[in-house]
């Protein structure tokens, strides 16, 4: 078994596409040997940069990474991306298919597309997300793009996991200053407004502009907005440049290692978190358990904090 781990973990180093997808699928079914596997190649992650699109639905951002990446791909760079879209009610899995608009890139095999389902999460980022960006980063991967659900102020939980975060905007959606919600002006390192070809785009764009004056820069980095039109592919290598400049700044940053440190310890804690509950809600018993006190809190017979200081006793948690 072991021999067959250190093979396939030498396999996703070498960039092989099956050996990648056997990896990521894995990680999403939470199979055994996921774990193991991460282990093996944690050491060689690190080197990768990973950019996170987010936005409301129908802002483009799928075209936009399709573009960008054709853009990286002309600059030699390798690119893993992963769309999260949303989960199935009945099976958990993802049912947009961002890969479905990405085909023309399916035979490159400097590129790796992979659908995860959000199964529920806020942010639409599942445990699982962080860990396939790992699986990208050890296999050489340059560039790793992660576009969002795209849930409202959910998005926001995807400053937690990139790099450099992407906000992507459109002109035309009711009205554009209450689009413009606090928490997603804080995370945007970078504001694009796509689609920008539409009627009011220069006011939304003045908008924009005003308002993120009036957010603190972070260490001498001031947000650009950059205006695309990502089906013409026009803007895109300005977005692209301004990624770059981003990544210059922030490995030159005084705040990185604050940064760094932030990111591993939210990790951690979401990773205890999850063997927390794996370890108190793993065997039959204890899901019976939770499911009766889940029916008693319903009926109003127990309050949750006793239900939960119940379940915990008796777990020994």
């Amino acid at each position: 078994m072991a021999g067959n781990l250190e093979n396939w973990a030498a396999e996703i180093r070498a960039g092989d596409v099956r050996a990648l997808s056997r990896g990521v699928s894995a990680i999403e079914n939470r199979a055994s040997e996921a774990e193991a596997l991460l282990k093996l190649l944690f050491p060689y992650t690190g080197r990768a940069f990973r950019v996170g699109i987010t936005g409301a639905p129908g802002t483009g951002k799928s075209t936009l990474v399709d573009r960008l990446t054709a853009h990286y791909r002309s600059e030699k760079k390798s690119v893993g991306i992963i769309a999260v879209d949303p989960s199935s009610p009945f099976t958990g899995g993802a049912i947009l298919g961002d890969r479905i608009r990405m085909q023309g890139h399916s035979a490159d095999e400097g590129i790796f597309i992979r659908s995860m389902a959000a199964r529920g999460y806020l942010g639409g980022l599942a445990q699982s997300t962080g860990d396939a960006t790992l699986l990208l980063d050890a296999a050489g991967k340059d560039m790793i793009l992660v576009e969002t659900v795209g849930v409202g102020q959910g998005e926001i939980e995807i400053v937690r996991l990139a790099d450099c975060t992407m906000v992507v905007l459109v002109p035309g959606m009711g009205d554009d200053v209450q689009n413009l919600k606090a928490g997603l002006m804080e995370i945007g390192d970078i504001f694009v407004l796509n689609k920008s070809d539409r009627e009011g785009a220069g006011r939304f764009e003045e908008q924009l502009r005003a308002i993120l004056q009036l957010v603190p820069d972070r260490s001498g980095w001031r947000p650009p907005v950059v205006r695309t039109v990502a089906t013409e592919n026009e803007g895109v290598a300005e977005v692209a440049r301004q990624i770059g400049l981003f990544r210059a700044h922030f490995e030159k940053s005084q705040d990185r290692p604050a940064r760094e440190l932030a990111y591993w310890k939210d990790w951690l804690l979401r990773l205890i978190e999850r063997r927390l509950v794996e370890r108190v809600l793993g065997d039959h018993a204890s899901a019976e358990q939770f499911e009766r006190a889940a029916a008693e809190v319903a009926a109003r017979k127990k309050d949750p904090y006793a239900a939960v200081n119940e379940i915990l006793s008796r777990s020994g948690a």
